[in-house]
């Protein structure tokens, strides 16, 4: 079974329908389909959360927030394996904090990371990537 971790630009490309919402699209329907199994890091769910808040306000920051969470993926919050390892990524790359978490995700998960973001081909060595259009 195919692991997946979507980053918050995949969750945002879905949302909003941009360029590359059929591929983050087909990886959800193969979780729902019991093919795949989808990860999403709590930080993912946190950054499209504020996004939404910046762009469009309080209530509907509410509203993505719950129809996220019926989309069929699993939230990853915190533990030690994933702490340690988006620590020596932040340590030792030059990604964000929210990016080291997520590829710390994927790392840990054993998981393509499903992105829109050049920065995380630093990783290419440690993590599968699948690269949606780059705006």
């Amino acid at each position: 079974m195919e692991n997946y971790v979507l980053d918050t630009s995949a969750l945002i490309t879905f949302r909003e329908d941009e360029a590359g919402a059929d591929s983050v699209e087909e990886v959800l329907r193969k979780a729902q389909a019991k093919k795949a199994r989808v990860y999403v890091s709590f930080i993912s769910i946190m950054e499209v959360f504020y996004c939404s808040w910046r762009a469009e306000g309080k209530g509907a920051a509410h509203r993505t927030f719950l129809e996220l969470k019926m989309l069929p993926f699993q939230r990853v919050d915190v533990n030690d394996s994933i702490l340690f390892l988006a620590g020596e990524i932040k340590a030792t790359c030059s990604l964000s904090l929210a990016d080291s978490w997520i590829a710390a995700t994927a790392i840990d998960r054993e998981a393509l990371l499903v992105h829109k973001d050049s920065e995380f081909e630093q990783l290419k060595d440690r993590v599968s990537l699948r690269p949606l259009p780059y705006k």
